[in-house]
């Protein structure tokens, strides 16, 4: 349980930063080099490559070095340990609404005294 919460943190972490998610939404539409994705951003290549670096260890993405490009590519596995994670919750507070709906109920139904 304690290594799945640091997964999680991890991931969550990694999507904390707004440059960090535009990185994961631009690679929705497929793999691009670090240097295509550092363009699109106003800031020092080994800044930029901090950004990579956390999203590797988030799990979000995974790199390959071909000669002297490196390729960044998504990795699909964290998108469905989120999803996971987010339906236990949703379960959680589907339930505890359910039970908030049948207190009103009982509440409103019981004859006032």
């Amino acid at each position: 349980m304690a290594n799945y919460s640091l997964q999680l943190d991890s991931m969550f972490h990694a999507l904390s930063d707004p440059t960090r998610r535009s990185v994961v939404g631009r690679l929705a539409q497929g793999p691009a080099s670090i240097s295509e994705l550092a363009g699109r951003f106003d800031m020092a290549l080994p800044s930029f490559l901090k950004h990579i670096r956390t999203l590797e260890r988030g799990g979000w993405i995974t790199t390959r070095k071909t000669g002297r490009v490196r390729t960044c590519e998504l990795d699909g596995s964290s998108f469905d340990r989120v999803e996971s994670w987010l339906g236990e919750q949703q379960g959680i507070w589907e339930a505890r609404t359910d039970r908030l709906e049948r207190f009103v109920t009982a509440t409103q139904e019981a004859p006032s005294t």
